[in-house]
């Protein structure tokens, strides 16, 4: 639903517009705030998008909290949003898990899977669904002039509607379920969402996937703006697919001027990170792969490499070691700056479950998405579009860098640097786009179809331009971080300035 302003995004835009003007706002009381806002931004006495105004002031309330780092908590609880909401003026709050949570009062308790007769069923004379039923459980009904499916003998599998000329039976699924390529999505006994946390790794596409908005995710809104209040310099590390994302006139310079209008003491592109990690992936495919390692998958989408870790644990090792581009980008900035805070700004929520583990925290102090930071903004009154242009900063980027953002750009950039650095050395490639596929392509890779292979995986369909914080389509996405990556310096990431400092950088 990117690019589709819906009431969902209305509510999320207000939600993190507020949490940012709490934190500007010192001299507010936060937890009088914070229990009045549900009040301002579901007003009125009538509902303002479903049925009951209590209800969505209740959800609001969930989505606030969760906002500001704090824990989702049941309905079965009658403490005030404020609850604990000292907790949010400190930095490691975020870093309690879990990081996407169902507030189960906004679920729908979709069924989770379903097979359907619409009122497009003409009651015809081949009756096809009937004959391709392997349980019987499809008859046609001469008085209705349809068919009807018996839902207990339905084993959901679809042949039915396969075999209508008509298009007139469906199979529905659970939209959060169907997006979630680890099936870590189930009913709990009142039939709502749960999330397997076994399972999960956060890439947050049954998020955005959610028709009910029943399903968020933490933030560190506040707490970035604390530290910029506080006088740190905060460094923004924003991703290459920024591009587009907060509006179409908003160019690269205008985005720096206006993130430094916010209090960023500088702003770096997370296109440096990906050179030098797409550098440090090539050096380790040719010295690994075929002699020590069958294959060799890319490390930069977190939610793609902790699924693969989990569901092949003991095929773990043939997942790049290299730090990822956000990883590497903070580095870079602390080591030219060593008391700088770093805010990695990106589409991604897996990059919040990234800047968790204990080797990253040190390394990237805070992670917001585009929508989060279009909240700050909103509540700084900040215009994009008039903002000056700022031609300072790092832009000593490649092209191939910068298209690290869009599905098949990371293994392009690697054997790019393969084939300038080893020109005889064949590179043989892989790449799959949403976990499902994912999970098909490293299947094949363990049972040794990929033998010698380079595999790209990226849980999100389309790369990262389609990840869970980003605002616009994912097809005007891409057009536009391809031609933006032809502006760039290099094309090929080895040639950059910034990859002389690799070793120093990945010996820390």
């Amino acid at each position: 639903m990117r690019g589709i302003e819906t009431r969902i995004q209305e509510i999320r835009h207000r939600i993190f517009r507020e949490v940012a003007r709490m934190a500007y706002h010192t001299e507010w009381s936060v937890d009088k705030r914070i229990d009045e806002l549900p009040y301002k931004i579901m007003p009125g006495e009538v509902a303002n998008f479903g049925k009951d105004i209590f209800l969505e002031r209740a959800i609001v309330g969930e989505r606030l909290r969760l906002a500001m780092g704090l824990p989702n908590r049941s309905a079965a609880e009658h403490s005030p949003i404020s609850e604990n909401i000292e907790a949010a003026d400190r930095p490691e709050t975020y870093y309690t898990p879990p990081l996407i949570n169902v507030i189960k009062f906004a679920c729908n308790s979709c069924p989770e899977k379903r097979v359907i007769v619409t009122e497009g069923c003409q009651g015809c004379l081949a009756h096809p669904c009937v004959e391709v039923c392997p349980k019987d459980a499809v008859t046609l009904d001469y008085k209705l002039g349809r068919s009807q499916i018996d839902q207990e003998k339905c084993i959901k599998c679809g042949r039915c509607a396969s075999a209508c000329a008509y298009n007139a039976i469906i199979v529905q699924e659970r939209p959060c379920a169907a997006a979630c390529g680890m099936n870590a999505i189930h009913s709990d006994e009142n039939g709502r969402a749960d999330i397997d946390y076994e399972k999960c790794v956060s890439c947050g596409q049954c998020l955005v996937n959610c028709p009910f908005g029943a399903i968020a995710d933490k933030s560190q809104i506040f707490q970035t703006i604390r530290a910029i209040q506080s006088g740190e310099r905060v460094y923004a590390a924003v991703a290459p697919a920024f591009v587009g994302q907060f509006g179409p006139k908003v160019t690269p310079g205008k985005l720096r001027s206006a993130m430094k209008q916010l209090g960023f003491h500088d702003v770096v592109e997370v296109a440096l990170g990906a050179d030098l990690c797409a550098t440090q992936e090539a050096e380790d495919f040719v010295r690994e792969v075929p002699e020590h390692l069958p294959f060799m998958g890319t490390s930069c989408c977190p939610a793609w490499s902790m699924m693969a870790k989990k569901l092949y644990p003991e095929h773990a090792n043939c997942i790049s070691m290299a730090l990822t581009p956000m990883t590497l980008t903070a580095r870079y900035i602390k080591q030219h700056d060593p008391d700088a805070k770093v805010v990695f700004i990106g589409p991604c929520a897996a990059k919040k479950l990234e800047a968790m583990r204990r080797t990253v925290r040190s390394e990237v102090d805070f992670v917001l998405t585009f929508e989060e930071v279009a909240g700050i903004f909103a509540a700084k009154h900040v215009e994009l579009e008039n903002a000056q242009e700022d031609p300072n900063g790092v832009d000593n980027v490649s092209a191939d860098g910068r298209n690290f953002a869009v599905s098949g750009g990371v293994a392009q950039s690697v054997v790019n640097v393969i084939k300038s650095r080893y020109p005889e050395r064949e590179v043989k490639v892989a790449n799959a786009e949403s976990l499902q596929d994912c999970r098909k392509m490293l299947a094949m890779a363990v049972a040794g179809k990929y033998d010698g292979y380079l595999l790209e995986g990226m849980a999100c369909p389309g790369g990262c331009i389609a990840g869970a914080g980003t605002m616009q389509p994912i097809a005007k996405s891409k057009v536009a971080v391809n031609l933006y990556a032809k502006q760039a310096k290099h094309t090929n990431s080895s040639e950059t300035e910034q990859v002389k400092e690799l070793e120093r950088l990945i010996d820390k």
